[in-house]
């Protein structure tokens, strides 16, 4: 454990006030230099409509992070909560991140994500629940009728990884 002396607290707070996908992606990478003590600047976020079953890839080789739209729009149907949407975000997002910054097996994955969740956001958060269980877990007993949308463009998130941004001018 690396952690740099931010608490749960912080991270709780900052996970829950996070805006859009380019606020959540600050706690992944802060709660992942804390914990692991490694970084990766440049990444790009695209959202598609991917199969219900994909929650996000990266593609090795790449500093590409795709995100299923779909399934982000049905957490959002599903609950009233933005906590639980930015976790459910997290969760996929940290999953992905980890894969670009060299960790390819899929389970070691899954157990760096809920140790990086249970040191950052405690036992009792929604994003180590996610960890614990699934991200699916947001979506028990949801319907799924109204999400299978035809396969449309895949769009990019401007402003995303805002820390890389200093060097375009």
């Amino acid at each position: 454990m690396i952690n740099r002396g931010r608490g749960v607290e912080f991270y709780r707070s900052k996970l829950k006030d996070a805006e859009g996908y380019g606020g959540v992606w600050e706690t992944v990478k802060e709660t992942v230099k804390d914990c692991l003590g490694r970084h990766r600047v440049g990444m790009m976020l695209f959202l598609d409509n991917l199969p219900l079953q994909l929650g996000a890839y990266h593609s090795v080789g790449t500093n590409n992070i795709v995100l299923n739209k779909r399934l982000v729009e049905m957490v959002e149907a599903n609950t009233d909560s933005k906590l639980d949407v930015n976790a459910f975000v997290y969760s996929l997002l940290l999953h992905e991140y980890l894969h670009a910054l060299g960790y390819m097996s899929e389970s070691e994955v899954r157990r760096l994500v809920h140790r990086i969740s249970l040191e950052s956001f405690g036992k009792d958060h929604v994003a180590t629940g996610l960890a614990e269980k699934s991200p699916w877990a947001l979506l028990q007993g949801a319907g799924v009728t109204g999400f299978a949308s035809p396969k449309g463009s895949m769009e990019i998130v401007k402003d995303f990884d805002r820390s890389s941004q200093d060097y375009i001018s």
